[in-house]
């Protein structure tokens, strides 16, 4: 299969097992166990707390799918002072209760997000702190345990996008070329020569089937094609996944074929307790091999630049709002995203956090909570013009705008939780006024 159009197949987001177990039917009952036995299953519920978000649409599923780097092993060849796991790609798959269609996000690991405080499973417990995405399943996995690291991502995601995640499934390097050797190789059409030493890459330009450490390098490099983002990098990912699930459903036909590559998909594959087995993977993929094909959707979260918010940084990117965070409520309520539209807005109603100027008011009666808020704002790219005490307290958070900033005002109150955005003729002009209420949370600002 060539990977010149989107392909229209359920992705490794379901699983290099979760789609291609549907073939384990055919298979010996003693083989069956061998490949039950090879699912690691992890328990990741002690590590993540009783702080989580609520699954407001029962019967949907959230799964957060981890592309695991870890250099433990054979993987030791790939990267050097690397001390933890690495998490190489972060994507969710949402199903929703009525299973008639799915979504996938995909997360730029450059997301410049909080991190959430997470148990490191030496001991100790990391602090929360602003980084990239992917830091989060490092810190977590800082003893070499895929629960704990799995956990930290969980947590992470879970705290920025108010989504709650139901499994997770990691796969690692070793088991990804395994599969597409076992499936002879799966054909990509670079426009260019790509060379990354890095990736151990080295590929000349235009179409040829690439197998084994070829195969890996492609979908690993970053700078050495393109223009260098991860962006580009989840595009080639989701297209080579996309690719490899839909040769997979239609090759593996021979008892051998089938037999290696499921080998090497269950080995790689590490999964939440719930998951961990080839009947549950089977039940998985069942569902969502129902889902028509014009109804599975692929999203990568609306970011831009982090450079635009804080000029030093020309490594990160942000995630844009509101656009996200109606991404992430649609999902929470299981209600579907219109790829087009979601990418027309975010073309259209692009506003940097820079450019919003908040005053911040105490409505709470507590002291320093205008500043302490005011704080995080800053962190998140906000140009805080001032802080103060409201008239009078008030149990609701609000947000109020002049007429002319009304996106503007979206930004800010989409960031914070239940909040919303009221025009005001008493707001003061060039600003738009955040009134602290009682019921901030201060760590669920996005």
């Amino acid at each position: 299969m060539r990977l010149t159009r989107r392909g229209r197949t359920v992705s490794w987001v379901a699983g290099g097992a979760a789609v291609l177990v549907l073939g384990v039917g055919g298979v010996g009952a003693w083989v069956y166990k061998d490949l039950d036995n090879n699912i690691t299953g992890a328990d990741v519920d002690a590590k993540l707390g009783g702080d989580r978000p609520v699954n407001l649409s029962p019967g949907s599923k959230n799964i957060m799918v981890v592309g695991s780097d870890s250099r433990d092993g054979a993987n030791a060849k790939y990267g050097r002072d690397l001390t933890t796991m690495q998490s190489d790609t972060l994507m969710v798959l949402h199903i929703p209760a009525n299973r008639e269609w799915a979504t996938v996000v995909s997360f730029p690991r450059d997301s410049w997000v909080e991190i959430a405080a997470c148990d490191k499973g030496d001991g100790s417990t990391s602090s929360p702190h602003q980084a990239k995405i992917n830091e989060a399943f490092a810190i977590g996995g800082t003893s070499g345990e895929v629960a704990g690291a799995a956990a930290c991502s969980i947590k992470t995601v879970e705290a920025n996008t108010g989504l709650r995640i139901d499994s997770f499934m990691s796969v690692d390097f070793q088991g990804f070329k395994g599969m597409v050797d076992a499936l002879e190789g799966i054909e990509v059409c670079p426009e260019q020569a790509i060379k990354d030493k890095d990736a151990l890459l080295d590929m000349k330009a235009g179409c040829q089937t690439v197998m084994g450490e070829t195969a890996l390098g492609y979908v690993r490099t970053r700078y050495a094609v393109g223009d260098g983002s991860d962006i580009g990098r989840i595009g080639r990912q989701q297209e080579f996944m996309e690719a490899l699930a839909a040769k997979a459903k239609s090759k593996l036909t021979s008892p051998t074929s089938l037999y290696d590559f499921l080998q090497s998909a269950t080995k790689s594959l590490t999964t939440d307790e719930d998951l961990a087995g080839i009947d549950p993977l089977y039940d998985l993929a069942s569902e969502l091999k129902g889902i028509p094909s014009d109804r599975l959707t692929f999203l990568t979260v609306p970011n831009y630049p982090r450079e635009a918010d804080v000029p030093a940084d020309k490594a990160n990117v942000v995630w844009q709002y509101p656009q996200a965070a109606d991404l992430f409520t649609s999902l929470a309520g299981d209600k579907e995203v219109d790829k087009k539209q979601l990418q027309a807005r975010t073309r259209k109603d692009l506003v940097y956090a820079s450019t919003v100027r908040v005053q911040v008011l105490n409505g709470t009666g507590v002291t320093g909570r205008a500043a302490a808020v005011a704080e995080k704002l800053r962190k998140a790219g906000f140009t805080v013009v001032g802080t103060g005490n409201a008239p009078e307290n008030s149990d609701r958070t609000t947000v109020m705008y002049p007429a002319d900033l009304t996106q503007h005002a979206k930004v800010l109150a989409s960031r914070l939780p239940d909040t919303k955005a009221a025009r005001s003729a008493d707001a003061t002009a060039g600003v738009v006024t955040l009134v602290v209420g009682s019921d901030l949370d201060l760590a669920k600002l996005r």
